[in-house]
């Protein structure tokens, strides 16, 4: 099943993120198989990071969410994510 995370960050994630970037791109990439794509959101060229987006592959919503859990970047009191299903337009076997 295709889904997306969205991730939110508040401001203190910034300080999160210098810490623990050498893990969570480690764990991307052990998990690239379920992890498609991955990357962090900004307002504008050059800005801070507010956030991040992932395409995932993956069995079920339960896994997604317990990739996210596992994520080195993941503090409940920093990030806050939605998971939603993604089908991409003219694709018809993709879409649910």
């Amino acid at each position: 099943m295709r889904l997306i995370v969205i991730f939110k960050d508040k401001p203190a994630m910034m300080a999160h993120r210098a810490i623990y970037e050498e893990q969570h791109l480690a764990y991307l990439e052990s998990n690239h198989t379920e992890i498609s794509i991955g990357g962090g959101l900004r307002e504008e060229v050059g800005g801070i990071f507010v956030g991040g987006l992932w395409v995932l592959e993956v069995d079920s919503f339960e896994r997604a969410n317990e990739l996210v859990m596992n994520d080195p970047y993941y503090d409940p009191a920093l990030r806050e994510f939605d998971i939603l299903v993604w089908g991409k337009a003219g694709n018809r076997a993709a879409v649910l």
